[in-house]
């Protein structure tokens, strides 16, 4: 990456609140559209020209307006327990927070991360098998703690600290990899990287190292899964090919599937990349206060 010149600590804090604001508003909106299709959801929103644009609750889990899931549940667990152990980031404490989330009765919870953490109770061990078939995005959707926490830290140390968030329910080297792409760009982002420079740095090496990932010249991702592979390309189309913070996340929730999650992780790119300033003041007045203020807090406690 070109040298950049140094960014003023006021507004590292504003695009890690950004970040993390941005995790919370994608998962709020793309919540309300969670599987369904974008044919789907055109038809559901007619009125408003097709799109679903504004954050109203409802979908398959009847939430309230602002109303967040697992994304920004299990992400808020993992920086409480980051903060609660002055930074660091330890298998145990990950999963102690995750298993005491979990027993919160949360709104949603995904399926991988249920029978790993049910796993972790019974043995007391912290990390889950490596498995070939846990390569959800359970464990990118929470991972934007870590990168705050590990700003400072050399780029071996952030991808260590993103295993060991993962591995206590997602031991798989696919998911590995989008976690530690999407802490690494979310910092680089931060740090006033343009998209173009972290196209370069972190993009394409990922695509490189893992082809399933490649998104460029390839057909749109719609109705993306649960499989971390179909969450980041459909995030990276969005990123890459829509200008603008709103409009990016529009795009990639309007593709449907897995909406909430493809919404937070192109909500905490996509804020951090443009900043507190680009974040619709429409979306953040109807975003849970209470969700507003925990995310605001943490981002400027995790940085430091």
């Amino acid at each position: 990456m070109t040298a950049t010149p140094p960014v003023p600590r006021a507004e590292i804090l504003a695009r890690a609140e950004a970040a993390y604001l941005g995790l919370a508003l994608g998962d709020a909106l793309g919540a309300t559209v969670e599987f369904m299709t974008p044919r789907e959801i055109a038809h559901h929103f007619a009125d408003a020209g097709g799109v679903h644009r504004e954050i109203t609750g409802g979908g398959w889990l009847r939430l309230k307006p602002g109303q967040v899931t697992d994304d920004t549940g299990m992400a808020l667990a993992l920086g409480a327990a980051v903060l609660a152990h002055d930074g660091e980031i330890t298998r145990l404490a990950c999963a102690r927070a995750f298993d005491a989330w979990m027993r919160s009765k949360p709104v949603d919870i995904g399926n991988t991360v249920r029978r790993n953490l049910v796993l972790f109770r019974r043995t007391g061990y912290p990390t889950a098998p490596p498995s070939e078939h846990d390569a959800g995005n359970g464990a990118a959707m929470r991972v934007l703690p870590v990168a705050l926490a590990t700003l400072a830290w050399s780029e071996h140390e952030v991808r260590d600290a993103c295993r060991i968030q993962a591995h206590v329910t997602h031991n798989n080297v696919v998911s590995d990899a989008a976690c530690e792409f999407i802490a690494l760009a979310v910092q680089d982002f931060i740090r006033g990287a343009s998209l173009r420079e972290v196209y370069r740095l972190r993009m394409q090496p990922l695509v490189e190292a893992q082809p399933a990932f490649a998104f460029r010249d390839k057909p749109r991702r719609e109705n993306p899964s649960g499989w971390v592979v179909e969450t980041l390309q459909a995030v990276l189309q969005g990123l890459v090919n829509v200008g603008g913070f709103e409009n990016c996340l529009v795009d990639v929730v309007n593709r449907g599937g897995d909406a909430d999650t493809t919404g937070a992780i192109a909500g905490m790119l996509a804020g951090a990349m443009y900043g507190r300033a680009a974040l619709p003041a429409r979306w953040l007045k109807a975003l849970d206060p209470a969700t507003h203020e925990a995310c605001v807090r943490q981002a400027r406690q995790l940085v430091g």
